[in-house]
């Protein structure tokens, strides 16, 4: 790059530039005056416990073949979304952006708050309730969560599990807050309380 090139942003309206896109049609505005302040890491593999397809992204874009799978037939019809999905090898994909409002945390609440959807960011890892996550899965969310917090008011992090517990279980003691927190000691972010941390 000369000395002459400007720089190439990170954020476009809400769309992080090292993310692959897969836009989603899973959204809607967020109320007005919205704190984006929360983030929520859940985990998902479609089927249950199976890696490395193309089912994640095309359940968030509505383009799944639910008779591909016995298990889909038990989520036919569900039309959701998260903001971004970390695959297992870290490549990191973006469905929403992060100025909408994306379908992901269902009936929620969390630090006093309802509706978790309406100012949080949801990041999907790939993986199981219970299964551990990967090194390059820890890096990659790390490093998007330095990135979010550079660009809005981050000041939470919780899991699914957190802001719908009984409800939701991901992303399970499998994943280690205490492996992701290290890398972000240099923000001020709150997260849950763990067995694992």
């Amino acid at each position: 790059m000369s000395p002459d090139t400007p720089p190439v942003a990170l954020w476009t309206h809400g769309w992080y530039a090292p993310a692959r896109q897969v836009r989603s049609p899973n959204f809607g505005p967020r109320p007005a005056q919205a704190c984006i302040d929360l983030l929520v890491v859940h985990s998902i593999s479609l089927p249950p416990g199976v890696y490395g397809g193309p089912e994640v992204e095309q359940l968030f874009t509505n383009r799944l073949d639910w008779d591909a799978d016995p298990y889909f037939q038990t989520i036919q019809g569900l039309q959701v979304s998260a903001h971004f999905f970390i695959r297992r090898d870290g490549a990191l994909v973006q469905f929403v952006g992060c100025d909408d409002r994306a379908w992901h945390a269902g009936t929620s609440s969390y630090r006093g708050r309802e509706n978790c959807n309406d100012d949080s960011i949801g990041v999907e890892l790939e993986g199981l309730e219970g299964d551990t996550f990967t090194p390059a899965q820890y890096q990659s969310l790390a490093d998007l969560v330095q990135a979010i917090a550079h660009h809005y008011p981050l000041a939470h992090m919780a899991g699914h599990e957190h802001i719908a517990p009984g409800r939701k279980l991901d992303p399970g003691p499998g994943f280690q807050w205490s492996a992701l927190l290290p890398l972000l000691a240099n923000l001020s972010i709150s997260a849950p309380a763990t067995k694992n941390n």
